[in-house]
């Protein structure tokens, strides 16, 4: 981003961090010296596979002083399952939510919190996105489908990133972190010129930076450390870019900061062939055609493929989904209409995205 003429603000800005980041192998075993001192009554929430990861460690370092209760989120970051959850957990009294999982249960779990007027604390089982630390949550109807994005009034007081739990998961998921964390600079760089000129956006700008350096250097070596079920210096250095200088970059930028690269990701949701791909996978892919979009040049655009690649970040659309060309034109369509698209610098239409896309899947094929 090219030094620019800052700009006088116009309003308050209220920015809210998480208090306190606890990392490390597990780091998950301290949760109870982390907590508020007059919390007893520890809401759960999480997905199946997460609550059966992490429930065991924390039943085993609970003490009598606190109370728990956990339930499934529901599969859906959804109003419907909000509504549930907050009965539930009222009926409980909760003091506190604690959200266990991947991004959409983080998000229910923030959202939920938000709404109880009640602090959050957030463990991220997989290093997929930035949720654990953002106060965004993104919101999808009944069919999955995405429906808006809703800000939440206070970050987690804590969270947890415990590397042993991280490690164990399924690589992809690490990929997918990887994908959405680079378009943290990709997708800045594209609307900079159309943000405010300000020192919190250059702190997104450079926190967004740092994240595309470390995934530079220590991707490829987290994604095969992850094959093996490892943890690793390599591992914990991509996931502070994916979880907390991501996230960073979120609550420090004034303006929105998504472009094409999401805008494709929510036209990917309207298709049953993709709508479960993988949030960072689909935005990963994006990242090449917000490139192809910009008039960047081949030189630039095999240098990113080389790096999704390393990243195991999908680059050809058929290594995504076999679709038809009218499957993709339905995407597109539902991309270009999207709040995230119009934050490009330029009018972008179906044709020329759906030509984007068949550009960056051809020329993929012809990187070695």
């Amino acid at each position: 981003m090219e030094a620019t003429m800052l700009t006088a603000g116009t309003h308050v800005q209220s920015i809210s961090l998480p208090h306190q980041v606890i990392r490390g192998p597990n780091s998950l075993t301290q949760l109870f010296g982390f907590l508020p001192k007059n919390i007893s009554r520890v809401f759960i929430v999480g997905g199946h596979t997460a609550l059966s990861i992490a429930l065991p460690t924390i039943e085993a370092v609970v003490t009598n002083n606190y109370l728990l209760e956990s339930a499934h989120y529901g599969g859906e970051v959804t109003r419907t399952n909000l509504a549930q959850l907050k009965q539930q957990a009222s009926r409980f009294d909760a003091d506190i939510i604690v959200a266990i999982g991947g991004g959409k249960a983080l998000d229910m779990g923030k959202w939920l919190a938000d709404e109880l007027g009640l602090a959050s604390v957030t463990v991220p089982t997989i290093a997929a996105t930035c949720a654990a630390t953002s106060t965004v949550s993104v919101i999808y109807d009944e069919a999955g489908h995405f429906e808006s994005l809703i800000s939440v009034n206070k970050a987690p007081i804590a969270v947890f990133l415990d590397s042993d739990i991280i490690a164990r998961a399924p690589y992809q998921w690490l990929a997918a972190g990887l994908g959405d964390t680079l378009a943290k600079l990709y997708e800045f760089r594209a609307i900079a010129e159309n943000l405010p000129q300000c020192s919190f956006n250059s702190s997104a700008y450079m926190n967004g930076k740092l994240c595309y350096d470390i995934i530079v250097e220590f991707g490829e070596q987290a994604i095969s450390d992850v094959q093996q079920g490892r943890t690793s210096p390599a591992l914990e250095a991509v996931m502070d870019a994916i979880i907390l200088y991501a996230g960073f970059t979120s609550i420090m930028g004034v303006g929105d900061h998504v472009a094409a690269a999401h805008a494709l990701y929510d036209g990917f949701t309207t298709n049953e062939k993709t709508r479960l791909y993988g949030h960072g996978l689909l935005v990963g892919f994006g990242n090449l055609v917000l490139q192809v979009l910009e008039g960047r040049s081949d030189l630039e655009l095999e240098e990113a493929i080389k790096i999704a690649r390393r990243c195991a970040v999908p680059t050809d659309l058929d290594e995504i989904a076999n679709l038809t060309q009218a499957e993709l034109k339905s995407i597109c369509q539902a991309a270009v209409a999207t709040p995230d698209m119009n934050n490009m610098p330029m009018d972008v239409s179906v044709e020329q995205l759906m030509a984007a896309v068949n550009q960056v899947s051809m020329f993929s094929k012809s990187v070695r």
